[in-house]
């Protein structure tokens, strides 16, 4: 038996049901495999199930793959990876499950995936690759989506998106769910000899709560008790946590691996030998992406984090966490739901750049691009079609490598971008205000052979294609019995599934035998003095410092996308002490952050501070112009908002504060 294990005297009896090896947060973004393979080979090589998972999916990158087809990924990337880990299922005869094939689940990528997989097993050398392949499909009818908005069984995923419109379903090409635990756990117990399974979209903890429950025999049943709770809340935020890989981890690990008990405590380490799983990184994790930090639903229910307790083990690098609860939506008397996504076409773009260093020209941006815009309808006004022309303006009021004769730093880079009813219509409206930019003149006008350094890799007018936006982000309501797949659940079931034997070697089933009852050797592991992991820098914070704004305060300060349609930022703590001191001193409220983050304070969406990561979270609409917009579209320039933060970074702090933080103590 393999040596993977904390001392007896720090089990505290608990029996181990899996281990579960994320390799990446993404298949397609690359791993280091000489890691992955480290920790695949110490837990298969115990008598408990060992599984390797990953994510394959999301929105973040907008909605070009459910509106065009095309995944998050080169082809080339998938197959890259795939080699890697058809390599360890083959040699460790380990399972291996992704869900959200090509970024968007669509049963186009499903069957990609597969097709890879089948290049892979029939490449010179691989002739003892023999896998047994699930795969299992997420699309649903709109037939079916138009009957559930008639029936009045379709609402918005988050209180800012738009109620969906039958014109809204009719537009997109196709319709993925998100599927729960039941497609992949149906899968699972109809098929225990599974070598591989290809899920389409999926709640990015699905399988992981899915291979948890199969591995330890559980069923969705009865599930009204605390310690059933405590049992599918244990395995529903390992997933959470373990999709993004080794992202919870100080400093960031490719990979993690995570040992899940009986009772549903899990532990969680990193793959890189350097990083660890502290209670804080892992609890801010719970933070990210998310609306709010304390509930978080999904298929069938929703997480509880409020009593989660974080214990760091003494290896250093292993963190313990307990206490999450989830509550099965039937067992409160709502409906199943399941989220809806789709995107469709709404035009077509074009763009032209370039920077601007007259400091003359500068002074009076918006009134030159105003004259640009009017020059432009006017030369179009007798074409056929519709259009858009609008313009990013990178760097105002920012530091530049160009000095006005002021002595003040000054530059602009430009971007001019178009959206029409056809790439050709896109193409002249660019053109067109591309001519006026360079040309057009403006008061007390000095350089008069052009305004625009422009060019930039010989190209003038880029002509960029089909322009998406999210059409549909919405929850559906769903019949008991529908969440499962189809001949699982004697036809009841929304989701299909087809099994098929790949490569043309002699098949052995992956070890996924091993009942909940397996006793597992316990080996001592010497703590380590808590020092920083190597390239992990301490706290910034000098206890000598007076700090006087929100980023001397803050461990870790960032934004990112939380769905489409919204943007979360996270304000995160490495001392207690000090946390606390910020939050009685009620620097952060509604009324201040609405201000630095230029919103209304009606539209802050969630806000409030989580103790448990020493952290403070804000959630409000993603806008442009004052009107809600999802990522990705016309004029998307921040896809994953990941820059949003700056004014929080900048935030003064009151006097009275800064004092009360600074100096020796």
């Amino acid at each position: 038996m393999g040596e993977f294990t904390i001392s007896s005297q720090f089990q505290d009896e608990l029996v181990p049901v899996c281990h579960i090896v994320t390799p990446v947060g993404m298949l397609g973004y690359g791993f280091n495999e000489q890691q992955t393979r480290s920790d695949v080979q110490r837990y298969s090589s115990t008598n408990v199930p060992t599984a390797i998972i990953l994510d394959s999916g999301s929105t973040d990158s907008g909605p070009d793959k459910l509106a065009l087809g095309t995944m998050t990924c080169p082809r080339s990337s998938y197959a890259r990876d795939l080699t890697k880990l058809l390599r360890l299922v083959n040699e460790f005869k380990v399972p291996l499950i992704f869900s959200s094939a090509g970024g968007d689940g669509s049963d186009e990528h499903v069957r990609e995936m597969v097709q890879v997989i089948e290049e892979i097993c029939d490449k010179p050398g691989n002739e003892q690759y023999r896998f047994k392949v699930i795969s299992i499909y997420s699309e649903l009818e709109k037939s079916l989506v138009f009957d559930s908005l008639q029936a009045g069984a379709i609402t918005g995923c988050g209180t800012v998106v738009p109620a969906l419109q039958k014109e809204d379903i009719e537009s997109v090409p196709r319709i993925v769910s998100q599927m729960g635990l039941e497609p992949f756990l149906d899968a699972m117990n109809a098929n225990p000899d599974f070598n591989i399974i290809v899920g389409g979209r999926a709640y990015d903890p699905s399988p992981y709560v899915a291979y948890a429950a199969f591995a330890s025999k559980t069923r969705p049943s009865a599930t009204t008790t605390l310690a059933s709770q405590k049992l599918w809340g244990g395995f529903t935020h390992m997933g959470k946590i373990m999709e993004c890989g080794g992202a919870c981890a100080k400093p960031k690990s490719s990979g993690a691996s995570a040992t899940v008990y009986a009772d549903g405590t899990f532990d969680i380490s990193p793959s890189d030998p350097n990083a660890r799983c502290t209670s804080t990184s892992v609890a801010a994790h719970g933070l990210y992406e998310k609306s709010r930090p304390d509930i978080l639903s999904g298929p069938g229910g929703y997480l509880d984090l409020k009593a989660t307790t974080f214990e760091e083990l003494p290896d250093g690098r292993t963190l313990r966490v307990r206490g999450a609860l989830f509550t099965f939506s039937r067992d409160v008397g709502t409906k199943y739901q399941i989220k809806l996504e789709a995107a469709s076409v709404i035009g077509y773009r074009a763009m032209y750049m370039g920077s601007m260093k007259d400091p003359i020209l500068i002074g009076q941006l918006d009134s030159f691009l105003s004259r640009i815009k009017a020059y432009v309808k006017m030369q179009h006004e007798d074409v056929d079609g519709s259009w858009e022309l609008d313009f990013h303006t990178y760097g105002r009021d920012q530091v530049s490598s160009v000095k006005d004769k002021l002595g003040e730093l000054s530059e602009i880079f430009l971007v001019g971008e178009a959206l029409a009813d056809s790439q050709d219509l896109a193409a002249s409206v660019v053109s067109t205000a591309r001519i006026a930019t360079i040309h057009g003149s403006y008061l007390d006008q000095k350089a008069t052979s052009g305004n625009l350094a422009f060019g930039i890799g010989g190209k003038t007018c880029i002509e960029l294609g089909p322009c998406s936006k999210f059409s549909i982000y919405h929850l559906m309501d769903i019949e008991e019995g529908e969440e499962r797949l189809r001949k699982e659940a004697v036809g009841k079931g929304l989701f299909q599934a087809s099994t098929k034997t790949v490569g043309i070697g002699k098949i052995v089933p992956a070890d996924v035998s091993s009942s909940n009852g397996v006793a597992i050797q316990q080996v001592t592991v010497k703590a380590r003095a808590s020092s920083p992991a190597k390239g992990e820098s301490t706290s910034k914070i000098s206890r000598h410092k007076t700090p006087t704004t929100l980023d001397d305060l803050a461990s870790v300060l960032r934004s990112k996308n939380s769905g489409p349609y919204e943007i979360t930022f996270d304000i995160l703590f490495d001392d207690k002490e000090r946390f606390e001191l910020v939050k009685r001193s009620n620097l952060l409220n509604d009324t201040v952050i609405s201000r630095v983050l230029a919103t209304e304070e009606k539209n802050i969406i969630w806000s409030g501070f989580f103790d448990q990561a020493l952290a403070y979270k804000v959630t409000i609409p993603r806008t442009r112009k004052g009107k809600v917009e999802p990522n990705g579209g016309y004029m998307e320039n921040d896809v994953h908002g990941s820059q949003k933060y700056l004014g929080l970074l900048n935030m003064k702090l009151p006097e009275d504060l800064s004092l009360s933080l600074g100096g020796p103590r």
